[in-house]
């Protein structure tokens, strides 16, 4: 398995050769280069950084390494344990250090784990300051300080409390219209840290609650992605349990999947578009998701009299758009609720608050209130190619073929039209074409799908 090294972060494999996976000399290498880009930042003052880490089985090996190696390139350490990914993030600016590590591969299987790397603000690294890490990984190295200026752990704790607290002080949180519905939630948490921190809230804001894989152990009861197709088991339980809510998340709990009391999906990409829903009947604004999530959004926000903006696919492109544009809300179809009064990240814990105020004041069942969106259906494709193929001049005759119609190209192309969509992209990792596309019904967006791989084959056909 390749080693995976992007602005997002450092992804691969445990064990394995060293370049090839994610091994203990791999986790030294990018967290000295990383401790050497703030050092570049701060070059007079002693730093200090978060490390937090999700439930997955190498997260105590890998959080020590990160632990050990930031104190050797003299950076102090805020040691917070097993923590959600914007528990870690809000962790950041609470005890006011100069970064933050989160180790976790967020939906991907057991045997994965990654290197998160945020910056002062909490936020994920943008493009410049990522390529830079990885430069001095790569090329210009780094220099260790002597014995004098290593770092220590200063502190040892958890934070969810804090990031609790601050979720149920929100003014948009109504925690006595929740705890008046007397709703009955079941929680799956694939065994990691949401199985702690979920249950919690939801316990605070007055809901019974049914505890599904909740134990933070790393052995995730299924694949971790939290779309239908592995979520059989809690969609069977909420009718025996006689549930108002399901509430699935994945290992770092910053994407959020929804179950109705039917144990049908309410749908990832609707998760977004319920809280938007909400946030925008009592604070008017602007609203961001990505390029390739549901159109619904833009609906929604426009029903509300409000603008919709698009951003590149990627958080930190979505969180750069909302401060452009100061979004009251937004965030990406795969569930992540992004909701700036708090903090500018993905964070399961504000979508699960706001969506049960929501349902509460709404009088309606979750089926029933999401059969006042629009409704949707996203297929998702792509096309295999071979090396010497440009992608970049694919995509740019489909531009010029699509001219007539609107076009945004600032990631891929996304083609819209009158009723439908199609987003072409190419993948960072892989000689692969990704192409979503969504239509009223399932039907529809495969066959414009069909339609516009054809032309795809086509262009690369003329070559």
């Amino acid at each position: 398995m390749t080693l995976i090294k992007s602005i997002s972060g450092i992804r691969g494999t445990i064990g394995g050769s060293v370049g090839d996976n994610l091994t203990p000399i791999d986790l030294v290498k990018f967290t000295a280069a990383y401790a050497q880009w703030l050092k570049e930042q701060n070059p007079s003052r002693r730093l200090k950084v978060v490390v937090g880490r999700d439930a997955r089985l190498s997260g105590e090996m890998a959080s020590s390494i990160v632990e050990g190696t930031l104190c050797g390139c003299g950076v102090d350490v805020i040691q917070i344990g097993l923590a959600t990914t914007p528990t870690t993030e809000m962790a950041v600016t609470g005890k006011q250090a100069d970064g933050g590590i989160i180790l976790t591969a967020s939906h991907n299987p057991k045997q994965w784990n990654a290197l998160k790397l945020l910056n002062a603000k909490g936020e994920f690294l943008n493009d410049a300051e990522g390529k830079r890490v990885l430069a001095i990984a790569e090329h210009d190295g780094y220099t260790f300080p002597q014995i004098d200026g290593i770092g220590h752990t200063v502190e040892r704790c958890s934070y969810d409390r804090e990031h609790i607290d601050r979720v149920l002080s929100l003014p948009l949180v109504d925690r006595e219209a929740i705890r008046a519905a007397h709703f009955k939630v079941v929680v799956d948490a694939v065994n990691s840290v949401g199985g702690v921190v979920i249950p919690a809230l939801l316990r605070e804001l007055g809901v019974e609650v049914v505890e599904l894989n909740c134990t933070p152990n790393g052995q995730f009861a299924h694949n971790p992605e939290p779309i239908p197709a592995n979520l059989t088991e809690i969609s069977a339980r909420m009718t025996k349990e006689k549930a108002h809510l399901g509430v699935v998340v994945d290992p770092d709990v910053d994407r959020l999947a929804l179950i109705c009391e039917d144990g049908t999906m309410f749908g990832e990409e609707y998760t977004l578009v319920a809280v938007a829903d909400y946030v925008l009947s009592h604070t008017p604004g602007t609203t961001v998701s990505n390029l390739s999530s549901s159109r619904a959004l833009r609906d929604v926000t426009e029903r509300h009299g409000c603008r919709y903006y698009a951003a590149a696919v990627g958080e930190v492109n979505v969180v750069t758009r909302m401060k452009e544009v100061g979004a009251v809300i937004g965030g990406e179809g795969n569930g992540g609720v992004i909701y700036p009064e708090i903090h500018y990240g993905r964070d399961a814990l504000v979508g699960v608050a706001l969506f049960l105020t929501h349902l509460a004041k709404s009088g309606r069942s979750a089926s029933a209130l999401r059969a006042t969106y629009p409704p949707y259906y996203i297929s998702k494709n792509k096309i295999e190619l071979t090396p010497e193929i440009n992608v970049d001049e694919v995509l740019r005759k489909m531009k010029a073929k699509y001219a007539k119609e609107q076009v945004n190209d600032i990631d891929g192309v996304k083609i819209d039209f009158p009723t439908e969509w199609v987003h072409l992209r190419k993948s960072n990792t892989e000689p692969i074409i990704r192409i979503y596309s969504e239509s009223r019904d399932k039907a529809a967006a495969d066959a414009l799908a069909e339609r516009i791989m054809a032309d795809i084959r086509a262009v690369i056909a003329e070559r």
